[in-house]
């Protein structure tokens, strides 16, 4: 894609909306529009059709998750935008609502202006935004405590024993090169596995196979994975 990406920029305070505004712009990112609230949100996405909506979770008469239910359902998958969700607080349980109901990441409201601007980069070219320190406390936290995804339970059977092994990774919020290098595969493979497994399981994006691979059992809250650090990884 060589078009600048657009986006939409939804919270309830206007320092924020601003803030996000003129660094985005100096990017040569568009901010097709702005809105105050969830209701707001879902409209703006309707009129402008954007590549990514900026999220905040907390706003009022209607929150950022249900916001994001609605754009989801209303455009569908295929052409819905990515959804970023934006939070004061890192340990949040309604993101991990968010990822679960098919946002794509999460920053958090202080990130940094390069960050921000990676970060719109990042999901718009079909990536997730998970960083694996916060991903990992936030799915240990709150991943057996969301009955509202139990939709999202997905036989694993389909899978084969590597892509079972590159889930397992994933969860952990890994990155492709990351993956590559814990299981000794090229990118590229490790690309088409990620590809495959999200097919398979009919899953938006990494976000949700991290809370799938949580709320299966494939990877249990708490437990401590050696593999991640690039060690003894199933051949």
């Amino acid at each position: 894609m060589n078009r600048a990406p657009r986006v939409v920029v939804a919270d309830d305070q206007a320092l924020v909306r601003t803030g996000f505004r003129l660094i985005l712009d100096a990017h040569g990112i568009v901010v097709v529009a702005e809105a105050t609230d969830g209701a707001e949100a879902v409209d703006a996405v309707r009129r402008t059709r954007p590549d990514v909506v900026l999220m905040d979770i907390r706003m009022p008469d209607m929150d950022g998750l249900e916001a994001t239910r609605r754009i989801l359902k209303d455009v569908g998958a295929a052409d819905a935008p990515r959804v970023v969700m934006l939070t004061t607080f890192d340990l949040d349980h309604y993101v991990y609502a968010a990822l679960a109901a098919g946002a794509s990441g999460f920053l958090l409201k202080d990130v940094t202006p390069e960050h921000l601007v990676a970060a719109v980069r990042t999901v718009r070219a079909g990536d997730a935004l998970l960083a694996p320190a916060i991903t990992r406390r936030l799915v240990e936290r709150f991943a057996r405590r969301a009955p509202e995804t139990a939709a999202l339970h997905r036989d694993l059977a389909a899978l084969t024993p590597r892509e079972l092994d590159v889930l397992r990774l994933l969860a952990q919020g890994l990155s492709n090169a990351e993956l590559a290098t814990g299981l000794h595969l090229s990118e590229a493979t490790v690309k088409t596995h990620v590809s495959h497994i999200l097919a398979k399981l009919s899953l938006r994006d990494r976000a949700q196979a991290v809370v799938v691979a949580y709320e299966t059992g494939l990877v249990s809250p708490g437990a401590r994975h050696e593999d991640a650090a690039g060690g003894e990884v199933p051949a």
